[in-house]
């Protein structure tokens, strides 16, 4: 028989579904949009028909407006959820880090130091999101909103996306990529991957402060 003391000790059941705020659904929409994009280019790859990858190249600027939508309904509606900062990393993860990335690979930039510099530009990402949620509290004003960004938000990489996607609608993708590939050695390297360094750097870095509006 079950006593008072043990009853108070159990655990309380975390209901998932019961504890997401509309703001989440938004936020979910996101990584829906993010991992559609994914296999869509998947899709690409495996048929060769350009309308997969625009369809990849379409919704991630979706993404992006669900990712903007999401913290204003929540503010709108003056509902803070406990899974909120977390769903919206892991949604920006997929949709602003790992989409991009293989966008790139998508298109063309498949040599090993591609993937290696395609690599660090998601490992990037991913301490970026890691360092704004642990430092965020600090970085806040009176009113609980950051005040400033610590380096380039990673909804930045939208940017490569729309320099891919105007390569893409021209034709220079796969051989015909701008500045070529090189041969280091046994590697293959395009130069125009080095924007994705720059991208994941720029995410990184302490010294870049965005102000955040």
């Amino acid at each position: 028989m079950t006593t008072e003391s043990q009853q108070k000790r159990e655990p309380r059941h975390f209901s998932m579904i019961r504890t997401f705020s509309p703001a989440d659904f938004v936020t979910l929409g996101n990584a829906f949009s993010g991992a559609g994009a994914i296999l869509a280019q998947m899709q690409f790859l495996a048929t060769g028909q350009p309308r997969w990858l625009w369809l990849a190249f379409g919704l991630m600027p979706l993404a992006f407006i669900l990712d903007a939508l999401d913290g204003r309904l929540a503010r709108w509606r003056f509902q803070s959820s406990p899974l909120g900062a977390d769903l919206d990393s892991l949604a920006d993860v997929i949709s602003f880090g790992v989409a991009p990335a293989a966008l790139a690979f998508s298109v063309g930039l498949r040599g090993a130091l591609d993937v290696v510099v395609l690599l660090y530009f998601v490992g990037c990402g991913v301490s970026r999101l890691a360092r704004f949620n642990v430092t965020a509290a600090t970085l806040s004003d009176g009113t609980g909103k950051v005040k400033y960004f610590e380096g380039t938000p990673i909804p930045t990489s939208l940017a490569l996306v729309l320099v891919l996607a105007i390569l893409f609608w021209k034709g220079l993708t796969g051989e015909a990529l701008p500045f070529g590939v090189w041969d280091i050695g046994s590697f293959q390297f395009h130069p125009l991957v080095l924007m994705y360094l720059a991208s994941g750097s720029a995410m990184i870095s302490k010294t870049l402060r965005i102000p955040k509006f």
